[in-house]
């Protein structure tokens, strides 16, 4: 793989969110000036990354049902300032939900003007039972699930959007490649029991199925009582690791090169071997 400096770099976001807005804001703020310090071109926050407490997510959401809503006015602000393309983890949103009681998981995308270009709800809702301190996850409980597959154009490539859960359906991230992505975001909040099992395994066949880059932003530490897996990492499309960060909050990032991209298509055209 190429790894000329002429190609734009980008970045992904580890956080360690917790009940308090400010806070979780200013621990985002200090992550993505370490991006601008960096020359990063586009930057990912995890899923949660501003509300991270159930109990507040209802009354956020009707909060950020426009676009005068603090927090992706306070994201807008950011992309400007720092002349980063930034994608917005989630946050709730209420804006087009049909039921009332609940809230949409939004990923909302900035240039690096702080124009709104992409807006993603999370598909996949996640409602298991996981052997840990929380025990069952209902994410339906207050979540209302997307249905719209979004692919958008960035300085680096055209970026698939998915979220945390949407990690286990291939289907999703076959549609984002035909599509047109060469790029796959997924900003996540993964329980460290099912991060640990399945996490990387998930990402890495993501990334050689689909010949994407994978960009996974995490969560990773104690949220009180519940512990997030982290490793956030960036993954090229042929599988392989480029930057990882175990636990704790920062930020790693690592070259996006289009023409491995498509040098790597070309030698292994997989979307044309395709029988089902």
């Amino acid at each position: 793989m190429s790894s000329s400096s002429n190609n734009p770099r980008a970045a992904v976001i580890q956080m360690v969110s917790g009940l308090h807005l400010e806070a979780n804001l200013q621990q985002a703020r200090q992550a993505l000036q370490a991006c601008r310090e960096a020359g990063v071109t586009l930057a990912v926050l995890p899923e949660n990354f501003a509300v991270f407490s159930a109990a507040q997510y209802q009354a956020a959401g009707q909060a950020e049902a426009s676009d005068a809503g603090p927090i992706r006015q306070w994201l807008s602000a950011q992309a400007k300032e720092l002349g980063l393309w930034l994608v917005g983890g989630t946050i709730p949103c209420s804006d087009g939900v049909q039921n009332p009681q609940r809230v949409r998981t939004s990923c909302f995308v900035y240039d690096c003007q702080g124009k709104q270009v992409a807006r993603y709800d999370k598909m996949h809702l996640f409602d298991a039972n996981v052997n840990d301190s929380t025990g069952a996850y209902r994410e339906s409980d207050s979540f209302e699930a997307g249905d719209q597959v979004v692919v958008v154009d960035t300085p680096i490539g055209k970026l698939g959007l998915t979220t945390c859960y949407d990690l286990r359906f291939p289907e999703l991230h076959r549609a984002l490649r035909d599509a047109g992505a060469e790029l796959i975001a997924n900003g996540a909040a993964f329980t460290q029991r099912t991060g640990e099992a399945h996490w990387q395994a998930l990402l890495r066949a993501r990334a050689i199925e689909t010949q994407c880059y994978m960009l996974a932003a995490a969560q990773g530490g104690w949220h009180g009582k519940r512990q997030t897996y982290g490793h956030s990492q960036i993954i090229n499309p042929w599988g392989e690791v480029l930057q990882e960060l175990t636990t704790g909050p920062g930020m790693i990032h690592a070259a996006i090169d289009r023409a491995y991209v498509s040098q790597l298509r070309d030698a292994m055209p997989v979307e044309q071997h395709r029988r089902l």
